[in-house]
């Protein structure tokens, strides 16, 4: 008869990998692509906006929770919504990746909200920008800077 400790291990790894918590780290970054990243430039201190088009290409649904960048203060996933005829930013906690559905992060929609920059950037400029899943790895993404008039 197996011992309770190995029972133990053998109901982690079970529930593991029903929940995908077992899955080795580099897979579910993997499962993550992101394409066409790019940030508006903008003048001086004001706030830029980041796009991308992010598909999990897993199985499993995913979380994107949040932003980061050496570049910038600050990095927030806001959406942009209308209401009472008006357009306004909102923060929002979380973005689900359903399987083989990509989210376009674009104006009018989701978008990364990059407060504070750190240093002087320029149409043509790359800024690395880390994205944050629940239950998994991070991943770190080039973001190509445009104009301000570039779509």
């Amino acid at each position: 008869m197996p011992s309770s400790s190995s029972w133990l291990i053998g109901l982690v790894l079970c529930v593991g990998s029903l929940t995908g918590a077992a899955a080795p780290p580099g897979e579910a970054a993997s499962q993550i692509q992101v394409r066409d990243a790019w940030i508006r430039w903008l003048p001086a201190n004001v706030p830029g906006g980041g796009y991308m088009t992010v598909t999990n290409t897993g199985t499993a649904a995913r979380l994107l929770t949040g932003a980061s960048s050496p570049d910038y203060g600050e990095v927030s996933i806001h959406q942009a919504r209308l209401r009472n005829g008006m357009i306004e930013m909102t923060p929002v906690e979380s973005v689900e990746l359903r399987p083989q559905s990509p989210v376009r992060f674009a104006e009018g929609g989701y978008h990364l909200m990059l407060l504070r920059p750190k240093r002087s950037l320029q149409a043509g400029d790359r800024v690395l920008i880390t994205l944050y899943f629940a239950h998994g790895p991070s991943i770190e993404v080039p973001f190509e800077v445009r104009a301000g008039n570039s779509k």
